[in-house]
């Protein structure tokens, strides 16, 4: 059976959520430890930039709410593509992060066609 959701976190949590952060947040944290070239920031803000004009960004998240984003697998195989700069970064200066795969989300909060967001309370889902 496949599964429907996918999200690439880290395994260090925010302090939003106490959930694991997700790859943009562990990419952003790079940028601010002074860790990226010039080129790789430029190189990954320009995905960040591809994704706010191509992906909706959930009003939850916007609001800062306690909520986490999973990708759609059915539709993410343009997105991974999309991604693979930025996982490579990750890979390159040593940042853990894990890919996570389930059909179990939690309580949905929105959805759009490529991703939905959960809530989360107290570091889980919910």
């Amino acid at each position: 059976m496949p599964y429907k959701y996918m999200r690439i976190q880290g395994r260090e949590n925010s302090y939003i959520t106490g959930y694991p952060k997700g790859l943009f947040s562990l990419c952003w944290n790079l940028i601010r430890d002074g860790k990226l070239s010039e080129e790789e920031k430029a190189r990954f803000i320009a995905i960040d930039d591809w994704f706010k004009e191509h992906l909706p960004e959930p009003e939850p998240c916007v609001n800062h709410e306690k909520v986490i984003t999973f990708f759609k697998c059915e539709t993410t195989e343009e997105m991974r593509a999309k991604l693979a700069p930025a996982i490579a970064l990750l890979d390159k200066y040593h940042k853990a992060y894990d890919v996570v795969y389930t059909n179990f989300v939690g309580t949905i909060v929105y959805e759009d066609a490529w991703q939905v967001a959960v809530r989360v309370e107290d570091g889980k889902m919910v």
